[in-house]
């Protein structure tokens, strides 16, 4: 029987890029994981009328930006 893999994970870092871009110690990283899940699900929800394929979350200094992708851009304002 063969081994069953996430085909995004296999591709991350050589096709496709990674959907969070930060850096964080031992202290921060667990704080900011979850609260890149909190941003992920209250932006999904929403906006979930315009149609959310992506968000990408980058992290700089004491600055979060948030790209999110939509279907409906008209829709996600």
């Amino acid at each position: 029987m063969g081994q069953k893999m996430d085909p995004h994970g296999l591709r991350v870092g050589i096709i496709k890029d990674w959907d969070s871009k930060w850096y964080a110690g031992k202290k921060d990283f667990a704080n900011n994981l979850v609260e890149d899940v909190k941003i992920r699900k209250e932006l999904t929800k929403k906006l979930k009328i315009a149609g959310v394929s992506k968000v990408e979350i980058e992290r700089k200094a004491n600055v979060v930006r948030a790209n999110v992708y939509v279907a409906k851009p008209g829709l996600a304002l």
